[in-house]
Parts: C-alpha cells; structure tokens; sequence
C-alpha cells in the first residue's frame, strides 16, 4: 500500500495518475495547502521541504520519498512499468522528465504566480515566462511531429508533462491546433486514458484549471495570492532574525 500526500495541483497529479495507471492500491492523504497542513511537523518528517506531492511505500518498511519526479521514478522502478529497464531507453525517459521539472513546470508554475497570484501585475515578468513556456510546448511540438510519445513508449516523462500542460489556460498560454498541431494531438490522446482521469481526481480540483473565466477560479485565485504574501512576510521575517553575528567570523568580533 502507498500512502499518497497530495492536493489538486500539477505535481500532485503527477504521481496519482501514475498510480492509477500502475494498478497500484495506494491511500489518498489530502493536505490542504492554504491552511499550511503542508508545514506542519507530521509532515516535516516525511519531505523536509514541506511541498506535496510525497509517498509512504508501507510495503517497504514505512520508506519515504518527496518531489514528484522522484517519486514517479521509485514507482517505476518499484513495478516495471512505464520505464524501460535498458539504458537507453531509461535515459530516455529521464530526460524527458527532467524536461519536465527543470522547464514546464517552473516556468508554468512562475506563470502562474505572475498572471494569477501576486498581489501586483509585473508585465515584464508575465510576459517572461509566458513566452518561455510557449517555447517549451513548441520544443514538445516539434518532437512530437515524429513521435507518438514523448520517450518511445507511453511512459512516466508523459504524466509529468501532461499534468502540467493541460493546465495551460491557467498559465495564461494558448494551445492550438493550429499552431502546435502535434503537442495537441499527443495532449487529447492521453486525455482519452481512463487512468489519466482518475489520477486528475485524486483528489479533485475546486476550479477547473483548464478554463478560465469562472467566478471559482477568482476566488482561487485570491487564495493563492494570500499564500504568496504569507510566504513573502515569512521571508522577511526569517531575514530579519538573522543578527550580523551570525555571518561574522568570531575573530572579528570587538
């Protein structure tokens, strides 16, 4: 049994669609993010980092492991499946995955912030990572002219990048046929998946984070953009402990 920590966002789907298409039995722990549940000591022992998604593989002695990737990838060395054993192929599917957490998601995620949540519109800054994220789906648009996934077979790189690209309204980007033909025929094919489906209701979103124009998604937004100031206020607060005594050498101390 895998116990699943997660909320309704791209990471956290992530690992529960791989679970679905594993056919592994796992619990649901949904932690809810704007009341901190993701800070509290509980968790703390299990991701230091306090962010979801995290897993507890309870058939492996209690064993551990956070960030999305790395569980997506103890999943599929745990099972066999949607990785291939050989080398080649393996690397394959990492670098994709690492496409995934080094690019689409920190610059959808950055979006995101930009255009929905701070408390102020810094164009600049939207139109930053917009278009790096635009030049991201074209990269995946152009591979997948000659590939039907991204890495060979169907495999864990697709749901990392899949959870996040469906979300593309939300980051203010737009998909079309028209434009990237390709990205959009591999984004409705894995939508056509019944696990897919399941996975992106594990648990479910409180808005729909492929449309826009909805009353929830103001509200949502709103929520989300009193996180980002609590964060910056407890930045501030962290910084302002910091006495100059605790970057000094003792020697030159008075």
């Amino acid at each position: 049994m895998i116990d699943l920590y997660t909320a309704a966002t791209p990471n956290g789907h992530k690992v529960s669609i791989a679970l679905e298409e594993m056919g592994l039995p796992y619990a649901l722990q949904v932690l809810d993010l704007h009341q901190g549940a993701q800070k509290q000591p509980t968790f703390l022992a299990i991701n230091p980092n306090g962010r979801i998604p995290a897993i507890v593989d309870r058939e492996a002695d209690d064993f551990a492991v956070f960030e999305s990737g790395a569980c997506l990838i103890y999943l599929a060395e745990k099972t066999g499946q949607l990785m291939p054993s050989d080398a080649k192929g393996r690397s394959r599917v990492l670098q994709w995955l690492m496409f995934q957490m080094g690019g689409i998601g920190p610059m959808m995620g950055q979006a995101n912030v930009f255009f929905r949540y701070f408390p102020e519109k810094i164009q600049p800054a939207i139109d930053r990572y917009q278009g790096e994220t635009l030049r991201l789906f074209r990269v995946m648009d152009g591979h997948l002219k000659d590939h039907e996934y991204l890495a060979g077979d169907y495999s864990i790189a697709d749901i990392a990048n899949w959870a996040w690209v469906r979300t593309h309204r939300w980051s203010g980007v737009a998909l079309t046929a028209e434009e990237l033909p390709h990205l959009k025929r591999w984004l409705d094919a894995i939508r056509l998946r019944p696990a897919a489906l399941r996975g992106i209701e594990a648990p479910p979103s409180k808005i729909n984070l492929t449309e826009d124009g909805e009353e929830g998604a103001k509200r949502y937004s709103e929520q989300a953009r009193k996180m980002v100031e609590m964060g910056q206020t407890q930045t501030q607060t962290q910084n302002s402990q910091q006495t100059p005594n605790q970057t000094q050498n003792p020697k030159d101390k008075p």
